[in-house]
């Protein structure tokens, strides 16, 4: 198991405590949950029930018996249940046949679980109020990956299962130094250019970096497995989104919008784009990609939260819309002769700068800030008819405004002349236009770190490489 060690922790000590738990696991789709809990628990498990996605009540609950007799056999000339109630309550009654100290109950997919008018959230709430919640002996862990159904519907429900939630484990995808890790573990040698050449396409899915061969550099399994036919992530995107959401079609729009501009958008900037009204049914849209990590909501510097941006985060979406969605099937080379291409240069500073956002209290630790109170966040502005935007600003209690600039090259990257110019003049807009009296100081962030000649000496008060994103 790579990482997850608080998680496993707590899994371990609910299983011990002399007290019933219920357990809200949830995150993105292929992030490792279920392997999670499958691989904590290994063979304890009392009783499994994976939902089946889009499917009627009644194959739900034959679903549900068939997994009733799979793990208590004297229920196979008991018939079907008819309704949920009905199906707990069998559960009920065979759970309190086993002789389990613990009875671990997981129930995955359980989004799923819930199709149209089943009574399935009323019967759950009804299982553990009426039974689980007044015995000491059941650790009830349920998990989904359509993350706002599971925040919606569980953790802030406010009918009968309102505070009944114990504990709340968010599965986040791997950091840069988990999938180091990952791949140290499968005696693969690359190197951190090429694992950020991976993170950049595939994020820190578990799922997809287990698709890698590790016999083939970085290019080469992104070539495998995003243009040719059978690519494992050739078709990844529609089952992805179709999975998680009913009626995805206004979620991808979304996407698909974000991933037209870099630094993002403002509400209204964003729904004219995707071609969506002004109403509760697409903030709650924009609230269930929020909660799902595939994009994130942040405010701009010296800004109410009105203003806050939305940006595309989730790393396969964007580059599968880049560049997967429009490249014929039959140019199965298309990543292999494209490295030195401008639209490829582009797309890698702006998933390395993402890398970056992801990583952000590694950022803080390396310049020495993490026990200093923070706030970060982006800033467009423009003073003098002249506009200015940063990508990073870190507001210190200190006195201290840090300036990130984040830049992928392949060599250690050069400030030249004209950059020196330009970045003096950002930072002069800046000044006059949130008229800060605190002290700025510009921090480069580079995969290679910075050429020391006279204008990153002068302007530069702190240069990082990317080793510091794999703390």
């Amino acid at each position: 198991m790579i990482g997850r060690q608080e998680e496993i922790a707590v899994l371990q000590t609910l299983e011990q405590i002399d007290k019933s738990a219920f357990v809200a696991v949830y995150g993105r789709r292929r992030v490792g949950k279920t392997y999670l809990i499958r691989t904590v628990f290994e063979n304890k498990i009392t009783f499994q029930l994976t939902g089946l996605a889009r499917t009627k009540i009644d194959k739900q609950l034959a679903n549900f018996h068939a997994a009733l007799v799979r793990n208590f056999p004297q229920y196979e000339e008991k018939p079907i249940a008819k309704d949920w109630f009905q199906a707990f309550l069998q559960l009920e009654l065979a759970l309190e046949t086993s002789t389990a100290s613990k009875k671990i109950v997981f129930l995955d997919e359980l989004p799923w679980l819930d199709s149209r008018n089943s009574g399935f959230v009323s019967a759950l709430e009804h299982f553990w109020n009426s039974w689980a919640s007044a015995r000491r002996d059941v650790l009830l862990i349920v998990c989904g990956s359509a993350a706002s159904w599971m925040i919606n519907n569980l953790i802030n429900n406010h009918g009968g299962l309102h505070n009944r939630v114990t504990h709340q484990m968010p599965i986040d995808p791997f950091t840069l130094a988990e999938c180091e890790a990952f791949f140290k573990s499968k005696s693969a040698t690359y190197d951190r250019y090429q694992l950020l050449q991976f993170y950049m396409v595939l994020g820190g899915i578990p799922f997809y970096l287990d698709m890698v061969d590790t016999t083939q550099s970085a290019a080469q399994n992104i070539n495998r497995l995003c243009f040719t036919p059978k690519g494992g992530l050739r078709k990844e995107f529609d089952n992805l989104y179709a999975s998680l959401f009913r009626n995805a079609d206004k979620h991808i729009a979304v996407i698909e919008a974000l991933a037209k501009k870099a630094q993002g958008m403002e509400r209204e900037e964003l729904l004219k784009a995707a071609n969506l009204v002004n109403n509760g049914n697409t903030t709650k849209i924009l609230r269930e990609l929020e909660e799902s990590d595939f994009i994130r909501r942040y405010n701009t510097f010296g800004k109410n939260s009105r203003n806050a941006l939305y940006q595309l985060t989730d790393f396969y979406s964007l580059f599968y819309l880049k560049f997967i969605k429009s490249n014929s099937i039959l140019d199965t080379d298309f990543w292999l002769n494209s490295l030195d291409n401008p639209e490829v240069r582009t797309w890698s500073g702006y998933a390395f700068e993402q890398i970056c956002l992801a990583h952000l209290s590694a950022i803080k630790k390396a310049l020495g800030i993490n026990g200093i109170q923070t706030i970060s966040s982006a800033w467009l502005g423009n003073y003098d008819n002249q506009k200015a935007q940063i990508d990073l600003v870190i507001d210190r209690r200190d006195h201290v405004i840090t300036i990130c600039e984040m830049k992928f090259s392949i060599n250690p990257f050069i400030i030249e002349k004209k950059y020196a110019d330009d970045l003096r003049t950002k930072i002069a807009i800046f000044k006059q236009s949130t008229g800060t009296s605190k002290a700025i100081f510009l921090t480069f962030i580079t995969t290679f770190g910075l050429i020391q000649n006279e204008h990153a000496m002068s302007l530069v008060q702190n240069s990082l490489t990317m080793d510091v994103l794999f703390q």
